[in-house]
């Protein structure tokens, strides 16, 4: 299977359930630790952005040059951004709780999961450091997973 065209695959299922979720208007927060916990999440997002540069902005998983970023929020986590928007998901669709949410939820929280594993793959291929930062750096929770 070819990885890059699979995650843009999944890139598309994960835009539809969030789409979904902005139009029902329960992806925003309502609450007021909802709401802490979004802006956090934007400014996690914003700060790994920087940190890795204009380099991050791929639909396909691709791996580029410029080495192993381990710097910033990437010391901490090895997908700082895919756990920011897990984070910010989550707070909306918690503030805003039905059945139908959460199945949507869990659907984009699939294809961000299926997501990591496919950019890890390629950047086990690309770059054989990665092992070792992949072992001391945890996926989407600082110190726990």
């Amino acid at each position: 299977m070819n990885l890059k065209l699979a995650s843009i695959g999944v890139f598309i299922v994960l835009i539809f359930a969030v789409t979904v979720l902005v139009v029902q208007h329960s992806f925003f927060a309502r609450n007021t630790i909802g709401i802490a916990v979004q802006v956090l999440a934007v400014l996690l997002i914003l700060w790994a952005r920087l940190t890795f540069g204009r380099r991050s902005f791929h639909l396909a998983a691709n791996p580029t040059e410029g080495g192993l970023v381990t710097t910033g929020p990437y010391r901490f986590l090895r997908h700082p951004i895919y756990a920011a928007f897990l984070y910010l998901l989550w707070a909306g669709v918690l503030s805003h709780l039905s059945a139908v949410n959460c199945l949507l939820a869990l659907i984009a929280t699939a294809a961000i999961a299926v997501r990591m594993v496919m950019e890890e793959r390629l950047l086990i291929k690309r770059y054989p450091e990665y092992q070792a930062y992949a072992a001391r750096t945890k996926r989407i929770i600082p110190f726990v997973f």
